[in-house]
């Protein structure tokens, strides 16, 4: 059980009570296993606001604009896990069973659309899914190499009634926006060969083929409809090395990310009734990478690695609308290395660096920049282990300025982080730990958005402003970890 107000000035009265429950017998070559999971959560949400409602002194940095967001959720799972395992060969199957419901209520323009009730919106969905995922793997030879491979299949089905999109005030609905019925299923073939052409070097050649089914029944017979789309996926991966503990290694492939499926099939738009345009139910993805990994250095495992992300379309689903909006195709290349070392058989030093460029690959007016990409990220960290009587840790996160709109005319500022704890075990099965958040109590967001909304007595077409989220200001949290 858990329960949480925040540093808001409405508290959110966070309240949530979960639990698991698992059999498993064997071991990881041979056995199975059944776990049974679920919580249910309910609780009050301050949002994202309007920058101008602070300097205005309207409201306080944790402060509110709408006293009735919030939600609720509930969910419960059943999931399976099963191995075998004989001489070269394994077979492995899986598969789950969940139901799903959540209540959000939200207002993010506040007066905007509605000048006398407000723009406050309520997502409902109640889902119910199952699958499961078949994988068979054997050890053995190809012109007298050593060769691992692996062939499966994968299957899961998920039937929404209803999904749906309500305009409310103070959590009462006031008119349906959509409604809908859908049921969608996605299926999967893979297979994968790893060679090991001598002892430095080594490829694999993969394949997977997935294809989608989706239809929608929805309040508007406009918006509804059936479809199918289907994507074969090719990867290939080599790898070189070690040598002097240091191997160079390269991947390349394909893959996709879906769509919601009432965008696949939407002609007007529930909102305003104007005609939209259908979006691609899957929509491809190309992506590359090339690097280096050593343990050169004694007590250093270091990483380093340039990659390339493609995208055929950023796609957008818009919330206060339901729609889903087809966006322009992208590119991203980055530089990433990761560094962790042990000082001393107690102390051990991580750091990460992230560096990344973010661009729309047409050329549009508006300009070319994705809103909200990140440039940078900066981790790392100090860690004493837990197995001493005294452990702890400090850690920083770094995020660097965000572009909000595409020319880039507008950007959220860089945050910077603090956090630490420090613990006491006091035996095997007790300890007590001391966890800080914020330790500078530093001024930033969490998350900012650039958007047009319309507070009481401003002019009916709204002010277009920043919109952040403010970070969790310092905190203390003391807790008491029992083992059985």
């Amino acid at each position: 059980m858990n329960h949480n107000d925040g540093p808001w000035v409405r508290p959110d009265d966070y309240r949530k009570l979960n639990g698991i429950l698992r059999y498993s017998r064997g071991d990881n070559r041979n056995g199975f296993s059944v776990a049974g999971m679920g919580y249910r959560a309910d609780w009050d949400s301050t949002d994202q606001v309007a920058e101008r409602a602070i300097t205005r002194g309207l409201i306080s940095r944790f402060g509110f604009l709408d006293p009735s967001d919030g939600g609720k959720a509930n969910r419960q799972s059943v999931a399976a896990e099963f191995q075998r395992s004989s001489g070269p060969s394994s077979i492995r199957a899986t598969g789950f069973l969940l139901r799903n419901s959540l209540n959000l209520f939200s207002n993010f323009t506040y007066y905007l659309d509605d000048p006398e009730r407000g723009d406050q919106f309520e997502q409902v969905e109640r889902r119910t899914a199952a699958g499961g995922r078949l994988t068979y793997r054997r050890l053995g030879h190809l012109f007298e190499r050593h060769t691992e491979s692996a062939v499966g299949v994968q299957l899961r089905r998920d039937w929404l009634d209803p999904v749906g999109l309500y305009h409310t005030e103070a959590r009462q609905r006031l008119s349906t926006t959509r409604e809908d019925q859908v049921g969608q299923t996605m299926g999967g073939l893979y297979a994968q060969t790893e060679i090991e052409w001598t002892r430095t070097v080594r490829t694999t050649l993969g394949l997977r083929a997935d294809l989608y089914q989706f239809a929608v029944t929805s309040d508007n017979p406009l918006n509804s409809g059936e479809g199918s789309d289907g994507l074969v996926s090719p990867k290939f991966g080599a790898a070189f090395g070690p040598w002097v503990g240091t191997e160079v290694y390269a991947n390349a492939g394909m893959g996709f990310h879906s769509n919601d499926a009432r965008g696949a099939v939407i002609r007007v738009d529930p909102a305003s009734g104007d005609p939209v345009d259908r979006v691609t139910p899957l929509v491809r993805a190309r992506g590359a990478e090339i690097g280096l990994r050593t343990v050169r250095i004694h007590g250093l495992q270091s990483t380093v690695a340039l990659w390339y992300l493609g995208l055929d379309s950023e796609l957008l689903f818009v919330g206060d609308a339901g729609t889903t909006e087809a966006g322009r195709p992208s590119r991203r290349v980055g530089l990433e290395w990761a560094n962790y070392a042990r000082v001393t058989p107690w102390l051990t030093v991580d750091g990460d660096l992230a560096l990344s460029r973010a661009r729309f690959r047409d050329d549009e007016p508006v300009g070319n920049d994705i809103p909200g990409a990140l440039d940078r990220v900066i981790s790392g960290g100090l860690t004493v282990g837990p197995r001493r009587p005294l452990f702890g840790s400090i850690r920083v996160r770094h995020f660097g300025p965000r572009p909000l709109i595409e020319d880039a005319s507008v950007n959220s500022k860089s945050t910077t982080l603090w956090n630490g704890e420090i613990g006491y075990r006091a035996s095997n099965k007790a300890r007590v730990v001391l966890e800080l958040f914020n330790i500078f109590n530093t001024d930033v967001s969490d998350i900012d958005y650039f958007y047009t909304s319309r507070l009481p007595g401003e002019p009916s077409a709204g002010i277009e402003d920043v919109h952040p989220h403010p970070a969790l200001p310092r905190s203390v949290r003391v807790g008491l970890q029992l083992s059985f």
